[in-house]
């Protein structure tokens, strides 16, 4: 077991930051000083993190961990809970990518949030959701992951409320808040049936401290039966669906996905790093991690897939009718993150996480872009209140193009490897998790039509907001005159400065050439011989593998008989032997690249290109000539999702609380109860202080008679006892 120190220093350079301008940055409020802190501090993680991954025997160039054990946490019977750390190739890619993107996040939010009266509140904040968000990627057990789960939760609370003068804003952070525990529900009912099956909540067997892996039990049982009645069996299914629910709930699936909208509220750092690129796609981490349960669960991750498929489509199309640019930019994000649960519902988990990569770098970038347009727009969001921006804000423009052809899947920008391999794999998926093959040809189609509409409304955005007349300068808009359109009418658009331009520019290059770490071989051996995928390379010795199901009537004798540590002869060479494998993970670690197959992923990748190239053509044709084009009202309110929940949950809470939780039983019954017995004691205090008249004749009556009851009393008693005696 390879243990290092610095791995704890990754999550604590953050949290130090955090505490010294909480502490110091309150009193010195001098924002260079504080923006130095918050970004070195980030920056050492990143630094570190770095290092630990690309060092010798690092964690992306071993298949071992690198462990850090601080100390055990909580030891009582079979259960035991360390404080410790552990980086291999999945902790390290997102260690990477979300120290590295944080760091470009932090130092755009220094020109962002300049001249705001709580810049050191904000930035404190902001480190501290790194120190949470960096605990629940490197955590080694579940319950270590629970306490940055809840971390992460708090602290995007803080910071979507961190308007506090601003209703919304509250109300958004609440939602968000409540919303996410009703996941956590799941999370943690999950992590118990976790121990009550294995005995153990660490992801990794660490025989020195004598403790067993939980998942290397589940990869131990046998798979559970492709039957609902396994979701109630108590089985891998069962805690498959529970954590499931806590990631649908941190990862904005359908039904609790009402919250991330909301939460652009909060400015718009905290859109892009939150919302964005790091906690929201910890659902999509935990589901990966937990690989070797779910391919287990073969119904868990048709639910997986289904649910996946669903959002990426109902998101998709809410976002053709929001003119708001960051709730543009919000249903986008709960589209893809659709987009990789569908990746994991198949199976293809080394594709889901090559797109929360690719995703974390064009969504920041979107993100941090609109911040800039809504900077130099003087904090204006209505798209229908833009247009014509690109000669003002040069730079912001030519780096969200960049963003949007990345998104929109446009070769050779990331998001088209990674999108495309997403919709390869689930093209090609097996019947492990889907009731027959058809389910893969339409989980397709629906990731099809979804590439299609991202295409179409991200035009659409980039129409409304850089082309087109400068609608900034009317003072109507949809035929109202508002006060607020006559006040930003007398401003001019401006470029942001260097300090929010650079991280735009490190994006917008990471959004154009960072899919080559992943390109599919399909593609790859289109310019190589021999093509690495990196991201598959890197993930193998972590992900689990779905079982592959033999159609009847084949034999498994060959494979009995020998292992190949390399591929078949055939026509096309495949990849190279780079893993000696044991056992029956051979056939499953390395994988055959057909020529059908290949000649299969080729043709749909044209097709994927065609339907990204007709989207933004149709986007382009539509919109170019009518930017204000009114959409269907239903989409512009969100299928009234929100409507319906406070009609059939909110509300109904609301009055059962009221008027039978408190009205009822607090006031009446407990308020009752406890004013009745005050009541009977004042009573009884009126009725006995007529004992205490202020006349001494009354009290001598009174000790007359009791002299007199105490003699009865004796008398009686007394001859009792004689006629006993006799």
């Amino acid at each position: 077991m390879h243990e290092n120190n610095l791995l704890s220093l990754i999550i604590f350079a953050p949290l130090a930051g955090a505490a010294i301008n909480w502490f110091i940055g309150r009193r010195l409020r001098n924002e260079k000083i504080i923006g130095i802190i918050a970004c070195s501090s980030v920056g050492i993680s990143t630094i570190i993190a770095f290092y630990l991954a690309f060092k010798s025997k690092g964690a992306l160039r071993s298949t071992e961990p690198i462990f850090d054990h601080l100390w055990t946490w909580i030891q009582v019977g079979r259960f035991r809970a360390d404080f410790g750390l552990a980086l291999d190739g999945l902790g390290g890619i997102y260690a990477l990518f979300v120290t590295f993107v944080g760091f470009l996040i932090h130092l755009f939010a220094v020109g962002y949030m300049h001249g705001d009266k709580g810049f050191y509140r904000f930035f404190a904040y902001l480190n501290l959701f790194m120190f949470a968000m960096l605990t629940l990627i490197l955590a080694d057990n579940f319950l270590l992951m629970f306490v940055g789960w809840e971390g992460v939760g708090l602290c995007s609370y803080l910071l979507i409320g961190y308007y506090t003068d601003r209703k919304e804003a509250g109300d958004a952070a609440k939602k968000a808040f409540i919303t996410n525990r009703v996941g956590d529900w799941g999370f943690v009912l999950g992590l118990m049936l976790v121990f009550f099956l294995t005995g153990s909540i660490s992801f990794f067997t660490k025989p020195e401290h004598g403790v067993i892996g939980a998942l290397q039990a589940f990869a131990g049982m046998s798979v559970d039966p492709f039957t609902w009645k396994a979701l109630f069996a108590g089985g891998a299914t069962s805690v498959a669906i529970l954590l499931f629910i806590g990631a649908a709930g941190k990862s904005a699936q359908i039904p609790l996905y009402v919250w991330l909208p909301d939460a652009m509220a909060g400015p718009t750092p905290v859109s892009a790093l939150i919302h964005a690129a790091t906690m929201v796609t910890a659902g999509v981490y935990m589901i990966v991690r937990c690989s070797a349960i779910y391919t287990h669960a073969p119904t868990a991750m048709f639910i997986v897939a289904i649910v996946g498929a669903t959002t990426a489509i109902f998101a998709a199309t809410i976002g053709l009718a929001q003119n708001d640019i960051k709730k543009v930019l919000a249903y986008s994000t709960v589209s893809q993150l659709g987009y990789m649960f569908l990746a994991c519902g198949v199976g293809a988990f080394a594709a889901a996480i090559f797109h929360v990569i690719t995703h974390a770098f064009f969504k920041a970038l979107l993100f941090l872009g609109s911040g800039s347009v809504i900077h130099g727009m003087h904090h204006e969001q209505d798209m229908r209140r833009m247009g014509g921006l690109k000669k003002f804000m040069p730079i912001t423009f030519a780096t969200m193009l960049a963003g949007w052809l990345a998104i929109s899947g446009i070769p050779i920008f990331a998001g088209f490897f990674s999108k495309d391999e997403i919709l390869w794999k689930t093209w090609s998926a097996g019947e492990f998790s889907l009731p027959s093959p058809i389910w893969s040809k339409a989980l397709w189609f629906v990731g099809a039509i979804t590439a299609l509409l991202t295409a179409v409304y991200m035009t659409r955005m980039m129409v409304m907001t850089f082309w087109g007349s400068e609608r900034f300068r009317e003072k109507r808009v949809d035929g109202h005159e508002e006060d607020a359109a006559a006040h930003h009418s007398v401003h001019e658009p401006r470029e942001s400065p260097w300090v929010m331009t650079v991280p735009l520019v490190v994006l917008a290059v990471l959004s154009t050439v960072g899919g080559f770490i992943g390109v599919p071989y399909a593609l790859g051996s289109l310019f190589s011989d021999h093509p690495v995928n990196y991201i598959e390379q890197t993930l193998e010795p972590v992900v689990s593998h779905v079982p592959a199901r033999l159609p009847h009537g084949e034999g498994t004798d060959v494979t009995e008989e020998m292992q190949w540590l390399s591929p078949k002869p055939q026509q096309l060479d495949g990849a190279p032997a780079v893993h000696a494998l044991e056992g029956s993970a051979t056939a499953n670690a390395v994988h055959i690249h057909s020529p059908e197959e290949i000649r299969q992923e080729r043709l749909l990748a044209i097709v994927s290109v065609l339907i990204a190239v007709f989207g933004i053509g149709a986007g382009w044709l539509i919109f170019q000539k009518r930017p204000l084009l009114q959409m269907p009202r239903i989409l512009e309110h969100k299928y009234y999702v929100d409507e319906v929940f406070d009609a059939t949950i909110v509300k109904p809470i609301a009055v059962v609380s009221r008027e039978g939780l408190w009205k009822l039983f607090d006031v009446g019954v407990i308020d009752g109860f406890l004013h009745a017995l005050g009541d009977a004691v004042t009573e009884g205090g009126r009725l006995v202080r007529h004992l205490q008249g202020g006349f001494v004749r009354s009290y001598a009556a009174i000790i007359l008679l009791g002299a007199l009851v105490l003699i009865g009393f004796f008398a009686y008693f007394g001859t009792q006892a004689l006629d006993l005696a006799r």
